[in-house]
């Protein structure tokens, strides 16, 4: 994996990506439907805002954050109230608030000693991860801002860091899912955009996972069927992953409909 430096400048380059795709969209454009159920252009940007800012308080107010936790009730529904709440906000206001605290989670990260964990709805987890959580969130939501607007962001070497995190998260995925976890480890060769090879896990492994790497990580963030892929499973256990596959913390998400709908 890329070293800390390297990761804190992807993560700020993956929010600049974001950023330039609503910098300068009208009000009606910043209302436009995306691809997840319910939710706008306003709506995906208010998230990561309420997202990143949740993070600054675990990273500078690691008690408070842990005192707010224990407060939630519906972990569904307390993260769209959280999205429907800066989404109502002006636009500009909206962008600028993000930007904001943007900057002040990234220099905020970069200032976390080694070995601190920071609390989260998952488990706790150091500044790279934290780092490389909130670049995946910010790829994904991405994404569904680019369909809403027709555009289409070429894949980056940044999703190295979100194919990571899926590797990574394989065991969460079937505990969240009240399956059991795999003993043995796999090997997953993905093909990266600049026409290189990611690979984890010993070649000689029994089950396996092999296809594009934007598929991956389109899959372990539940922005795509897995039918609608050309990720291969092989091995029952790679098989049954590829399902369940989730590099985010909280309940089992319910992924997207075959063909690229938003359930």
């Amino acid at each position: 994996m890329a070293d800390l430096p390297e990761l804190f400048d992807d993560l700020r380059a993956e929010g600049a990506a974001l950023d330039a795709l609503v910098a300068d969209l009208s009000d009606d454009d910043w209302r436009r439907p995306t691809p997840a159920a319910g939710w706008t252009v306003a709506h995906q940007i208010g998230h990561l805002l309420w997202t990143d800012r949740a993070a600054l308080t675990a990273v500078d107010t690691p008690d408070s954050f842990v005192a707010e936790l224990e407060n939630v009730t519906d972990p569904t529904a307390f993260v769209d109230e959280g999205a429907a709440e800066y989404a109502a906000l002006p636009p500009q206001e909206l962008l600028a608030d993000w930007r904001r605290c943007r900057e002040s989670l990234g220099r905020a990260l970069s200032e976390v000693s080694a070995g601190v964990k920071i609390p989260w709805y998952g488990p706790p987890m150091s500044a790279a991860s934290m780092a490389t959580a909130r670049l995946m969130e910010t790829w994904a939501h991405a994404g569904d801002v680019a369909a809403a607007l027709g555009a289409a962001p070429r894949p980056t070497r940044r999703l190295r860091h979100v194919a990571h995190l899926g590797v990574r998260t394989r065991d969460f995925a079937f505990v969240i899912n009240d399956r059991a976890v795999p003993v043995e480890p796999f090997h997953v060769e993905l093909a990266a955009p600049d026409g290189g090879t990611w690979e984890w896990g010993p070649a000689d492994a029994a089950q396996s996972v092999t296809g594009p790497a934007e598929d991956f990580c389109l899959l372990v963030t539940q922005r795509v069927h897995r039918t609608d892929t050309a990720l291969v499973a092989h091995g029952p256990d790679a098989d049954a992953w590829l399902d369940i596959a989730q590099a985010f913390a909280g309940p089992p998400g319910s992924g997207r409909e075959q063909g690229g709908g938003a359930q």
